[in-house]
C-alpha cells in the first residue's frame, strides 16, 4: 500500500521539532519548495501504483511518494550508496526533516532498492520533462538558444577479456548449479566447483600476455584452451539441469520455487556464456577481432565499446548519451544512445525535441566540429534558428572564414565551451561517471536521476540569484513622521 502524504506528527516530537528546524543547509533549502510541486509526486504516486493491480489500497504500508522522491534526489545529490542514504537520513536531523521522515522510523536499503526501482525509465524521463517545465514557467529555461554535445557514460564493470568473462561464466554458472543441487536428493547433481582452476588459468594467461615471442603465444593459446575446456563443461552440466528441469526429471526434494529461481538465472546465463566461448575461440585461434554482438559483462550484457579519440582514454566501456543544455545550466533534454552513431545523425533530433519542449525554435544554437555539415545548418534555418554555430571540419574557405570570424559566432563558440564543463560536472558531482544501478533500465534510470538532481540544483540557485538582484523596496514610513520632523 502506497503511504500517505498527510501524516501526523507525533505529541512529544512538536516541541523538538521546533528545535530541530532551526538547522538549515544551504542546499537542501532551496530543493524543498521545488519538490513540493504536486505534479512530481503525482508521478511518483503513479509509479508505485503499478507495482500490483491493488497496489494502492493493498499490502503493507509502504514509502510515501513524497518521501521517495526527496529520498531519490537525496542520493544523487550526495553521491551514496543505498546503504549510506539509510545511515545518513537515520543519524541526520537535517536529512530527516528534508525527506519528510521526520520521527518515523527510516526503511531498509532493501526497501529503498525496490521502491526505487518502481520509478522506472519512463517515470524517470516524465520527472525531468516536468523539472525542466518548472525552469521554464519560471523564466530560468526560456530555450532561447542551446549547446548540444555526446558523452560517454561507462557501466559498472570490470575490464572485459575474454579470459576473465570465461572466469565469470564458470563462477556465475557453478554457483546457480550448487544451489540447485543442494534442493535435489543427494547425488541427483554432481557439482565440481572449477573457480580455482580457471583463476590459475587466467593467471597464466596474464603472464603470456606481457611477451609477444612465439613460445608465449603459444603459451597464451594453451591455457586458453583449458579455459575454454573448463567453461564448456560448466555450460553443458548447466543445459542438463535446465532440461531435466523442463521434462520433469529432476528429483527435487526442497523448495521447489527456489529451483525454479536458480534454473531461471541458468537460463539467463547460459547463452551469454555461450557466446563468450564463441567469441574467445573466433578470436584467439580464428584470428577474428571483429566479433558481431560482442559480450563485454554478463552482468550488463547491453555494455558496447566506445571510441572517442580521447589519448588518456581510447576504449570506453559504457554507452553513448547526447546533452541538450539551455540558460542558466538546465539540461533540457537526454538521451542514451545506441552504439556509436555519428554526431552529425543527433543534430536535427535536438532542435526537434528543443521545439517541442519550449515551443519555438531557439535563436541560437550551437555545437562542436563533429556535428558540423551544410545539411544540419540548412535544417537549422528551416527550424528557424537565427544563429547557427556550427565550426567546419578541414581546412576552411576564405568566405567560411569570415563567417567564422564574426562576434557572434565567437560568442557563440565561446558559451558552447561550457557545455564541457557541464558534463563534467554531471559526472564528477552527481555521479554520472559511471552508472551504478543494474540493467539496461537500470542504466537509463541513473543518467536520468543524475541530470535531474543536477536541473534542481540549477534552478534552485537560480532562484537565489533573483532573489539577491531583486530591489529592496523601502521602509514604509510611519504616519505623521515627516510633520513631527517638521515641528521639531
Amino acid at each position: 500500500m502506497i503511504g500517505r502524504l498527510h501524516r501526523q506528527s507525533s505529541l512529544f516530537y512538536v516541541a523538538f521539532h521546533r528545535e530541530a528546524s532551526l538547522i538549515k543547509d544551504d542546499l537542501l533549502e532551496p530543493l524543498d519548495a521545488l519538490l513540493e510541486d504536486e505534479e512530481l509526486i503525482e508521478l511518483v504516486r503513479e509509479a508505485l501504483g503499478r507495482r500490483r493491480p491493488q497496489s494502492r489500497t493493498r499490502g503493507r504500508c509502504g514509502i510515501a511518494p513524497d518521501r521517495l522522491l526527496r529520498c531519490c534526489v537525496l542520493k544523487q545529490l550526495k553521491g551514496w550508496s543505498l546503504r549510506e542514504l539509510e545511515r545518513e537520513v537515520r543519524g541526520s536531523l537535517v536529512y530527516r526533516r528534508f525527506t519528510r521522515f521526520d520521527q518515523d522510523p527510516i526503511p531498509n536499503y532493501s526497501n529503498f532498492s525496490r521502491a526505487f526501482a518502481a520509478l522506472g525509465e519512463d517515470i524517470t524521463g516524465q520527472i525531468h520533462a516536468r523539472v525542466v517545465d518548472q525552469a521554464r514557467q519560471d523564466g530560468i529555461a526560456r530555450g532561447r538558444k542551446v549547446r548540444t554535445d555526446t558523452t560517454v557514460v561507462e557501466s559498472n564493470v570490470h575490464y572485459p577479456t575474454d579470459s576473465t568473462l570465461l572466469a565469470d561464466g564458470v563462477r556465475v554458472l557453478t554457483r546457480a548449479l550448487q544451489r540447485v543441487s543442494a534442493e535435489c536428493a543427494q547425488g541427483a547433481v554432481k557439482v565440481v566447483d572449477h573457480a580455482r582452476a580457471a583463476k590459475h588459468r587466467v593467471l597464466e594467461i596474464r603472464r603470456a600476455a606481457k611477451s609477444f615471442t612465439e613460445g608465449c603465444q603459444e603459451q597464451m593459446k594453451a591455457s586458453y584452451g583449458k579455459l575454454v575446456g573448463l567453461t564448456r563443461g560448466v555450460f553443458r552440466q548447466a543445459e542438463q539441469v535446465c532440461e531435466q528441469v523442463l521434462h520433469g526429471t529432476l528429483p527435487v526434494v526442497g523448495n521447489v520455487q527456489r529451483v525454479l529461481t536458480h534454473v531461471h538465472k541458468l537460463e539467463h546465463f547460459a547463452p551469454l556464456v555461450k557466446k563468450v566461448i564463441d567469441q574467445t575461440q573466433a578470436r584467439v585461434f580464428g584470428g577474428d577481432t571483429h566479433v558481431q554482438g560482442k559480450i563485454l559483462s554478463l552482468f550488463e550484457e547491453h555494455t558496447q565499446v566506445i571510441r572517442k579519440g580521447k589519448a588518456h582514454k581510447p576504449t570506453e566501456f559504457g554507452r553513448l548519451v547526447q546533452i541538450d543544455e539551455v540558460e542558466n545550466g538546465i539540461v533540457s533534454h537526454y538521451e542514451v544512445k545506441d552504439g556509436n552513431p555519428s554526431d552529425e545523425q543527433a543534430w536535427e533530433p535536438a532542435l526537434a525535441h528543443h521545439k517541442a519542449i519550449f515551443g519555438h525554435a531557439p535563436r541560437m544554437a550551437t555545437a562542436d566540429r563533429g556535428f558540423s555539415s551544410a545539411s544540419n545548418e540548412r535544417a537549422a534555418r528551416d527550424m528557424g534558428v537565427q544563429q547557427v554555430a556550427l565550426p567546419a571540419r578541414g581546412r576552411r574557405s576564405s568566405k567560411r572564414a569570415t563567417i567564422e570570424k564574426q562576434r557572434w559566432f565567437q560568442r557563440a563558440l565561446r558559451w558552447r565551451g561550457g557545455i564541457e564543463a557541464r558534463i563534467g560536472t554531471l559526472k564528477h558531482r552527481f555521479g554520472m561517471a559511471r552508472a551504478r544501478f543494474k540493467g539496461e533500465t537500470g542504466f537509463k534510470r541513473y543518467v536520468g536521476w543524475s541530470i535531474i538532481a543536477h536541473n534542481l540544483v540549477s534552478i534552485a540557485r537560480a532562484r537565489v540569484r533573483r532573489k539577491a538582484r531583486a530591489p529592496v523596496p523601502p521602509a514604509p514610513r510611519a504616519a505623521g513622521s515627516s510633520r513631527d520632523a517638521r515641528c521639531s
